[in-house]
């Protein structure tokens, strides 16, 4: 190789050098970066029921009974008593819908009658399908105390035929029945923001 072919070769190199150098730094000069965190905080999800978060309650009514009508711990015609279903979303920072669902009902006398905000359900099912309710994120009490009363009349019926025959199915329910229980399972789910 010729001494000039080698000096444009070196020439051409650092031509290249120079124009990578000198385009690096003005290219650099129009590059910032700023660093930053992204930070998003999780709201928290609390939901108990009679105080508690992962247990399913069974009821005996004979343990809720007005003191005055109970005859020997056991129910029966004229007794009457109460239970209470607290859902509670106070350590919940997001609004909650409860649903509550009556399962394993077994041993119901026929006449006996649930009573929820003055209106009476014949029913356990009745009775469930009204019970379900929301409580908002934003809501100042986030504590609800749904009161079930339950009574089984004395006498049942407007004629006495009715009340006759009630009698009778009052009788056969008593021989029959030694328990009547149910469990009741409270589920609380999100509310889907808006």
């Amino acid at each position: 190789m010729t001494r000039k072919k080698k000096a444009l070769i070196v020439l051409a190199i650092l031509a290249v050098i120079l124009l990578a150098f000198l385009g690096g730094q003005a290219y650099a000069k129009y590059v910032s970066q700023v660093k930053g965190q992204g930070i998003a905080e999780v709201a928290t999800w609390d939901f108990k029921v009679n105080g508690q978060s992962e247990q399913v309650e069974e009821i005996r009514l004979a343990s809720t009974y007005d003191n005055q009508t109970l005859v020997d711990n056991k129910i029966a015609p004229g007794t009457s008593g109460s239970f209470n279903i607290i859902v509670d979303a106070s350590g919940s920072e997001v609004g909650i819908n409860y649903n509550i669902d009556f399962t394993e009902e077994e041993n119901k006398p026929q006449n006996l009658k649930f009573i929820y905000e003055d209106r009476e359900y014949n029913s356990i099912e009745d009775l469930e399908n009204n019970l379900s309710g929301v409580i908002n994120a934003d809501d100042e009490e986030k504590t609800k105390t749904l009161n079930i009363q339950w009574k089984w009349d004395y006498e049942t019926g407007k004629t006495e035929e009715e009340i006759s025959q009630n009698d009778i199915v009052d009788t056969k329910d008593s021989q029959n029945v030694e328990n009547y229980t149910f469990k009741v399972a409270v589920t609380g789910t999100q509310v889907q923001p808006q």
